[in-house]
């Protein structure tokens, strides 16, 4: 199947996205919640951008690597601004983050034309 290898990118890709959903939600609850409103947009599109991104390498599509290249984007500025943020979940959230866009960049730089 053409999916496995990008098996490692669908899994960093899952852990980001979990853990990006669980950010968002704690972050909800924090008492400045002004303050996260930043931390929160990124969390979801964070999020949407990974489930979007295992979809795609699952299926093998000829638009994973771009999809991927944006995930990594997206990662990237998710986990810069969750590292800004001294709570657990968004340190959390941040490695998680960091370890996707780094395993993105690998997936889409190994298929590169």
């Amino acid at each position: 199947m053409s999916h496995e290898k990008y098996e490692t990118c669908i899994e960093a890709c899952h852990q980001c996205m979990e853990a990006c959903e669980h950010c968002a939600t704690a972050c909800l609850h924090e008492d400045n919640i002004k303050m996260m409103a930043r931390c929160i947009e990124l969390d979801r599109s964070c999020a949407d951008i990974c489930s979007f991104a295992m979809r795609e390498m699952s299926r093998g599509s000829d638009f994973a690597e771009r999809v991927c290249q944006l995930c990594a984007e997206v990662c990237e500025a998710c986990g810069e601004e969750c590292g800004k943020h001294k709570m657990e979940h968004c340190q959390r959230c941040a490695e998680a983050c960091r370890e996707c866009a780094e395993a993105c960049h690998a997936m889409a730089g190994s298929i590169l034309r």
